[in-house]
């Protein structure tokens, strides 16, 4: 990684290494050391020379409106070395205010694109429209003590967002993330593959669909087939464990509650709710799932609604060890129903 460098510092050493000319236009005397990545997507802000680039005050406006690529922009300025925040994964292609591009041209919506100072801006470089109704359901950190930490797994390392908090544990059930919405649905790949799993979610989806509020989207976990672990006693094949209204909030946990009994879904088991507090959240494994099977591992979330640019310190998962890469392959295997109540 490089240098953090202070406010100051970076934009000295932006317009010295581009010679304080525009790295797009070649105007002299550049007036912007932008942020090709949106410096509210970093934890430190993101004061890294990779980062940064000479602007003139028109390129400027192109580049804050994405019309101008974080690609064109680096090319233009010679930086061979893509840097991202933690929370952006380097599988994926980003525009400046952590929105995934597609290869189609369509975009899906990152933590900031609810930011009204982002909305405005899109809309004034007409990119609005690029934009689909679907949300990607962001990665979920480890906590440092989960024993099931993967290669390309994130891990917090800082837990002060939820000291002196009110939190909720739940169990984490091993299914398939689904995203449900008043006009569709989709899972965290957004891949569109059909599977018997999938199928069932379609019908069951369409049963309560016109429920869902618009603009609104319903997470939870598709249970239908087992992948590593199998249940054998649960109360429905989709277990919602969060909601977000129009605005991209997350609702709060009574709200979440209430919701879901309004329009007739299942909740994942609670262990636990009380102040954040380290002993008691461990304890909420015992390596038994009260659905029957194996426990995945635990949940913990804020009580309280947060935005979903406020994902990554608002969450956090416990998986238990040797959980992680046994269920790669679940989509081409016999499939085996897990068990209803």
């Amino acid at each position: 990684m490089e240098t953090l460098l202070t406010r100051d510092d970076f934009r000295r050493l932006v317009f010295e290494r581009d010679g304080h000319k525009c790295v797009v236009c070649k105007v002299k005397d550049a007036t912007a050391a932008h942020h090709i990545i949106e410096r509210r997507l970093w934890e430190d802000e993101g004061y890294y020379l990779s980062n940064g680039a000479s602007l003139c005050d028109r390129c400027h406006i192109l580049a804050e409106q994405t019309n101008l690529s974080c690609e064109q922009i680096r090319e233009a300025a010679g930086i061979k070395k893509t840097i991202l925040p933690e929370n952006l994964y380097r599988e994926y292609t980003y525009d400046k205010w952590g929105n995934i591009l597609n290869e189609n041209g369509s975009r899906i919506k990152g933590g900031l694109f609810y930011d009204l100072s982002v909305q405005k801006i899109l809309k004034a470089g007409g990119v609005l429209k690029e934009f689909g109704d679907f949300v990607k359901y962001p990665r979920t950190w480890h906590c440092p003590w989960s024993p099931g930490i993967g290669r390309d797994d994130r891990v917090l390392k800082d837990m002060g967002h939820f000291e002196g908090k009110e939190v909720i544990v739940t169990e984490k059930l091993d299914g398939e993330n689904a995203s449900l919405y008043k006009t569709g649905l989709h899972a965290r790949s957004l891949d569109g593959r059909s599977h018997p799993s999938r199928n069932w979610l379609k019908r069951f989806h369409s049963q309560f669909s016109n429920e869902i509020p618009e603009g609104w989207r319903i997470c939870g976990e598709n249970l239908y087939a087992k992948h590593t672990i199998g249940y054998d006693s649960l109360p429905s094949y989709f277990v919602a464990f969060s909601i977000y209204n129009e605005k991209g909030v997350c609702l709060g946990w009574e709200e979440t509650i209430e919701w879901c009994e309004l329009i007739g879904l299942q909740t994942p088991p609670v262990l636990y709710r009380g102040l954040y507090d380290r002993e008691a959240i461990e304890s909420c494994y015992t390596g038994i799932s009260r659905f029957g099977g194996l426990q995945e591992g635990y949940v913990c979330r804020l009580v309280k609604a947060f935005p979903f640019q406020s994902f990554q310190k608002s969450i956090f998962k416990y998986v238990r060890k040797g959980h992680v890469g046994t269920n790669s392959h679940w989509m081409y295997e016999r499939i085996v129903k897990n068990g209803l109540i």
